[in-house]
């Protein structure tokens, strides 16, 4: 999904609240959505993003996007999802702050050490690596499993070897 492509089915404006109040608020709303659905929170809560992708990750569901809001704040769209889903990897490898295309690198290497399904999960702050892995997985006919943004610049990938 393109982030142009965007479009909130609910709107919550809660500027002027301190944390915890726009997790909650978020909370609630994503709560009653349907699956696939997105929610444009605004916050001016200098800890509402940190908290927004935290618990994204251990509830399945997606912060797609964040951008400044011309009337102030941030908004953060958020994607309801299917809830958490429990991928059990037999390696991991966090590889934060080790530049492209040194996450492929390693994980090659550790893959290669794997037996056919098992599954790597590897983290990875490196600004390409969202592109490349998906690319390079492609390629390979390794199978990527899930791709889950845990902060505003890292993700999990779970990549099963085929």
């Amino acid at each position: 999904m393109s982030t142009q492509d965007i479009h909130a089915n609910a709107v919550l404006d809660l500027k002027g609240l301190t944390c915890p109040a726009p997790l909650l608020g978020a909370k609630k709303l994503v709560d009653d959505l349907l699956e696939g659905q997105i929610l444009l929170l605004v916050s001016d809560c200098p800890g509402t993003q940190d908290d927004l992708f935290a618990w994204a990750r251990q509830t399945g569901n997606q912060v797609l996007k964040a951008e400044q809001i011309p009337e102030g704040g941030t908004g953060y769209y958020i994607m309801k999802g299917k809830g958490k889903k429990t991928i059990k990897a037999n390696v991991l490898l966090d590889i934060r702050g080790v530049a492209c295309p040194g996450p492929i690198i390693e994980a090659k290497k550790l893959l290669n050490g794997m037996k056919a399904g098992e599954v790597l999960k590897l983290v990875s702050n490196c600004p390409g690596v969202h592109a490349d892995i998906t690319s390079w997985a492609a390629t390979t006919g390794m199978k990527l499993l899930n791709t889950v943004k845990i902060a505003a610049d890292d993700y999990e990938f779970y990549i099963q070897k085929t």
